[in-house]
């Protein structure tokens, strides 16, 4: 197990390139399985999460070529179906919470699609409901194996249907909507996820025969196609891991510029920024952070305390709430963080109130941050990534630290950030990757 050693309290300076988006890819990735022909995927991210999904499509017998850093073909001319009923993809398949979504697209192309119960962050439960109830609309049987965890879905033929889902879940609608793609007739998806990487995928597949319309709304409608063929295919840059730059900048005073951040894909994100006070420019498709010593946050117009919640997009993202609660913690005033969206997120805080932090935990979903104005320096601690999240917080946390913390478990941090420490120290972060 790698642990991080970080000497906190530098300035930084310079210029970084977000990597592909991780949730965009995951799904990307799975598509490939809906077509015989060769698929292009530029800008994926080399994160242990993806690299774990690319294990898994090679072992289902998908080919694949490396074509250059962070670009691949892959052909799934050839699938070797009996995999995914062997001990091997039970163990694979339950280390990544991704893997769900090559039900669909199995499904879709050759009757069935098995998946062991998943894995991933330990952030409160998950349900997968939303994506066996949309499979079961189409005409799939379902099937669960209690003592072994592992789940099937089968059918002849799927056939469109009208249905709402029960909650907007991302990879709910991914899933389902890959599946319906080469569903018999017209299926319509009421309640869908229509997240930028949503859309994303919906440009793919129409790119590649599929005739989706209604992409960007909660309302998709899926034209059945009897076969769809190749694309070429370019991931977004993660807006994850853009609002995560934006912390470290704002933690440790620095300025920074983020290049190709595709600013018509960030929602909500500036915004919320700017009500804790960070400053910031739009300089064509790059946002470039002036070093602030201090920064303030808004309260709303009657005077009342900020409450920072994340929702379903165009809402806010609740994978950077996390980033927040850390950049708020050195802020002048005080915020309400309210994650709705996952129950165990805002565990960590107790690592942040070892640190020096004035942060309340209200409940599971609830935290009053106090802010520091920066006259009160966090303390560098000894902490563990619970989660890739967390992970990333506690890390902008130690850089602007007093003193030399020491972050265990960074393999958490690795399944989302690619080479984080190498980008770090490009900026002139002190920090060490310490393999035990």
């Amino acid at each position: 197990m790698a642990s991080f050693k970080i000497e906190g309290g530098h300035k930084l300076s310079g210029t970084i390139t977000p990597q592909g988006a991780k949730n965009e890819v995951l799904q990307i990735l799975c598509a490939v399985l809906l077509t015989p022909e060769k698929v292009v995927i530029h800008n994926v991210p080399d994160i242990i999460d993806v690299n774990k999904l690319i294990f898994i499509l090679a072992e289902l017998g998908v080919k694949i070529e490396k074509l250059g850093k962070n670009s691949f073909s892959f052909q799934a001319d050839e699938i070797n179906l009996p995999y995914l009923e062997s001990s091997d993809f039970r163990r694979d398949g339950s280390s990544l919470r991704g893997s769900i979504m090559i039900v669909g697209p199995l499904l879709a192309r050759f009757g069935k699609g098995f998946i062991p119960k998943p894995g991933g962050d330990k952030i409160g439960r998950r349900r997968l409901d939303t994506h066996f109830e949309g499979f079961i609309n189409l005409g799939a049987t379902f099937r669960y194996n209690s003592e072994e965890h592992f789940y099937g879905v089968e059918a002849s033929e799927l056939i469109g249907t009208d249905m709402l889902l029960d909650e907007a879940s991302v990879t709910g609608t991914a899933n389902i909507l890959m599946a319906a793609v080469l569903a018999k007739g017209k299926t319509t998806i009421y309640n869908a996820a229509c997240e930028p990487y949503i859309q994303q995928l919906c440009k793919m597949l129409n790119s590649m025969g599929a005739q989706i319309t209604g992409v960007g709304s909660n309302l998709l409608t899926i034209e059945g196609v009897p076969n769809l063929g190749g694309c070429v295919h370019r991931v977004l840059p993660d807006m994850i891991e853009i609002g995560s730059w934006i912390g470290v900048a704002v933690m440790t005073k620095s300025e920074l510029t983020i290049k190709n951040v595709s600013w018509e894909n960030l929602g909500q994100i500036p915004n919320v920024f700017r009500k804790l006070g960070i400053k910031f420019e739009k300089r064509e498709d790059d946002i470039y952070i002036p070093a602030q010593e201090s920064y303030e946050i808004q309260n709303y117009i009657d005077g009342s305390v900020l409450t920072v919640a994340d929702a379903p997009w165009p809402g806010f993202t609740p994978d950077l709430l996390s980033i927040i609660l850390v950049i708020a913690t050195q802020a002048k005033g005080t915020v309400l963080i309210h994650q709705k969206m996952f129950e165990s997120r805002l565990f960590f805080v107790d690592k942040l109130i070892d640190m020096g932090a004035k942060v309340i935990l209200c409940d599971p979903h609830r935290a009053t941050v106090i802010g520091l104005n920066h006259q009160s320096q966090l303390k560098a601690t000894k902490m563990t990534s619970p989660d890739i999240r967390a992970g990333i917080s506690l890390l902008i946390a130690a850089l602007s630290a007093k003193g030399t913390s020491i972050i265990n478990n960074i393999e958490q941090i690795d399944r989302g950030y690619e080479n984080i420490e190498a980008r770090l120290k490009s900026i002139g972060a002190i920090i060490e990757r310490i393999e035990d």
